[in-house]
């Protein structure tokens, strides 16, 4: 069911219905919500830009995130990776991004079950083409151990719902996928047309 919809683009209805088939429900656990800030200001630097290559790299840090998980943060060429925990950088979601030029917002939401956090929210804001600048919610699972990676995105500007939808994603998917495929694009794609 999962490897379909990767192939594709699914309405917030389609994807529940689809996920309530897929998944079995869950015991009842508490799914809760919490926030922490990235300020790259207060996080430990890992890698300065080199001086000979301005605008190649932009660097990388170590940000404290939920319970002190850290966030890996790096720019290279005008895109922004984050990923999280123990070995962040080692993660595939420390060398995923969206293809245009792109910055981060400063909230990351991560999703709790019973307090465990299982996957984060995140808006990115991706150049386009006419010198805007668009707005995507990317949701993450949070696996350590090779499987925190990028899970869904969906277009926060033309879909009213983006962060329910996002948390829905987050909820049903989260810590089950194995990483083997790009994720999903949820809702009216916009411009994750052609992701």
């Amino acid at each position: 069911m999962l490897a379909a919809c990767q192939k594709g683009f699914w309405s917030a209805g389609l994807f529940a219905a689809a996920m309530a088939i897929a998944v079995p429900p869950a015991a009842s656990a508490e799914i809760s919500s919490t926030y922490t800030k990235i300020n790259l200001d207060q996080c430990t630097v890992l890698e300065v830009p080199p001086e000979d290559e301005p605008g190649t790299f932009g660097g990388s840090w170590i940000c404290e995130g939920y319970n002190g998980i850290p966030v890996y943060v790096a720019e290279g060429d005008l895109r922004m990776f984050v990923s999280f925990g123990p070995e962040a950088q080692n993660e595939p979601a420390a060398a995923q991004t969206l293809p245009s030029f792109n910055t981060v917002n400063d909230v990351l939401e991560w999703r709790l079950k019973d307090g465990i956090p299982f996957a984060t929210i995140l808006r990115w804001f991706p150049s386009l083409e006419d010198g805007s600048t668009g707005s995507v919610l990317i949701v993450t699972q949070y696996r350590p151990g090779g499987f925190t990676c990028q899970i869904a995105m969906i277009d926060a500007r033309l879909n009213p719902h983006a962060n329910g939808i996002a948390r829905e994603a987050a909820d049903q998917m989260g810590g089950k996928l194995m990483c083997s495929g790009p994720p999903l694009v949820l809702g009216d794609p916009g411009v994750l047309a052609d992701q």
